[in-house]
């Protein structure tokens, strides 16, 4: 890396750290320790809180980096440890990708059905090559890591090795049954749309009509409540099945609001929350319940599932105007065309209040889509939103690094990986 970009990099690293300090209220020896070396960290105390003090003051321009003997210090001690640090570099997907193999090997004999055409349908989204990314499980399993449960080394090296601890199997049945949740939310989902692609082939109702997909979700989602309750955890019951709860309530928000309603940012993120949000971080809670963490731990499971799962709508939100069907799997600009007001055109409402008329209209008429693209596209709406994407991102993160400390290798790269991850959900471009 050349010298000039090297400083560069050093100086945003620490200035980072500092304007966490502010953001969040954090000890600086305490969240410094937790996330490089001792020697670096005892380095960096002082400059932080130097930084720190300027930032709270207002006063960042009074700062010379140039002439800051603590800032070359630490810089040398950033530098020599560079190379480990990208060493720590890791894929969260690869981390579990085994498991990850188990749980689709398990959904798929989960969602067998007697009659063959129900059968068909609930096992559509779980055939190999279209299960997606699962994302969800990857979070939970990599959660359940960095709550300090250990992974125990198979017998043999199969993938198809069961893994040996009860609590952990327990956990992975939170996994697949958040994963059949979400599909069966897809598949009712795309009949209330009208939507005729998903994960880049045919959606269910498009290929076998609406009322064999609307059965197939009410399917998946009883096969999922019997898989919780072989839990027999009254409070993971209850978390779950609110979810479902959150599910059918966003989107009869979504369906039924008023026009004071569909101009409220509240309202919008009130409804995100229930159609997305709710299930990624009641289910993050459910683990760490599972795992008999404390309440403060499970809240902050909790708090980095329900942030990571604002800031991932919000990027999908802005995806619906920046992407192509290719990109997404599924059909670009469907939200506007459906009359479903987000976050970007919010944020462009507030520039150009002229466009409330536009969204009072419904926008079943094309040329007022036209019209409310174009005033989007001379509005800060798409950078806002990402904006409060990545405060959303910032605040999950905030939650992993908030947990107790933990020395444990397995642990501390699970708790690297769920930070890596608010990273990629608002840099992602599908």
């Amino acid at each position: 890396m050349p010298a000039g970009r090297r400083w560069k990099v050093i100086r945003g690293m620490m200035w980072a750290i500092a304007r966490r300090q502010v953001a969040f209220g954090c000890s600086s020896a305490w969240s410094l320790r937790r996330i490089l070396p001792a020697s670096v960290a005892s380095a960096l105390q002082g400059y932080v809180a130097l930084t720190t003090a300027n930032e709270a003051s207002g006063c960042r321009e009074n700062y010379s980096w140039g002439s800051c003997a603590a800032f070359h210090s630490v810089g040398r001690q950033l530098h020599s440890h560079r190379s480990s640090v990208v060493e720590e570099q890791l894929d969260p997907f690869s981390l579990v990708e085994n498991e990850l193999y188990i749980l689709a090997s398990r959904l798929r004999s989960m969602v067998v059905a007697e009659v063959p055409k129900l059968a068909s349908a609930a096992e559509y989204f779980f055939k190999m090559g279209v299960e997606g990314k699962r994302f969800r499980p990857t979070v939970l399993l990599l959660m359940a890591t960095a709550l300090n449960v250990p992974i125990p080394e198979p017998a043999s090296v199969g993938v198809g090795d069961a893994i040996a601890t009860e609590l952990r199997i327990r956990q992975q049945r939170i996994a697949e049954i958040t994963e059949m949740i979400h599909v069966a939310s897809l598949l009712h989902d795309d009949v209330l749309d009208d939507a005729d692609t998903r994960r880049g082939i045919g959606s269910l109702n498009f290929v076998m009509g609406n009322k064999l997909a609307v059965l197939a979700g009410d399917f998946l989602l009883s096969r999922a409540c019997v898989a919780l309750a072989s839990l027999k955890n009254t409070e993971v019951v209850t978390l779950l099945a609110t979810v479902v709860e959150h599910l059918v309530t966003g989107e009869t928000m979504q369906m039924t609001t008023t026009s004071e309603q569909r101009c409220s940012m509240e309202y919008y993120l009130q409804k995100t929350y229930c159609k997305t949000a709710s299930l990624i971080s009641n289910s993050c809670k459910a683990i760490a319940l599972l795992a008999g963490q404390t309440a403060e731990v499970s809240v902050l499971a909790y708090e980095y599932g329900k942030n990571l799962g604002l800031a991932y709508q919000l990027i999908d939100d802005v995806l619906d105007f920046t992407g192509t069907t290719t990109t997404l799997g599924k059909g670009s600009l469907s939200d506007i065309r459906h009359g479903i007001v987000t976050a970007p055109i919010l944020y462009a409402m507030e520039e150009f209040p002229q466009l409330r008329e536009v969204v009072d209209r419904g926008f079943d008429n094309p040329a007022d889509v036209e019209l409310a693209l174009d005033y989007l596209g001379r509005s800060r709406g798409i950078h806002r939103t990402r904006e409060l994407a990545a405060k959303h991102a910032s605040l999950a993160s905030a939650a992993i690094n908030s947990l107790p400390n933990n020395d444990d290798e397995d642990v501390q790269k699970s708790r690297r990986a769920l930070v890596d991850l608010t990273h990629r959900v608002i840099t992602r471009t599908k």
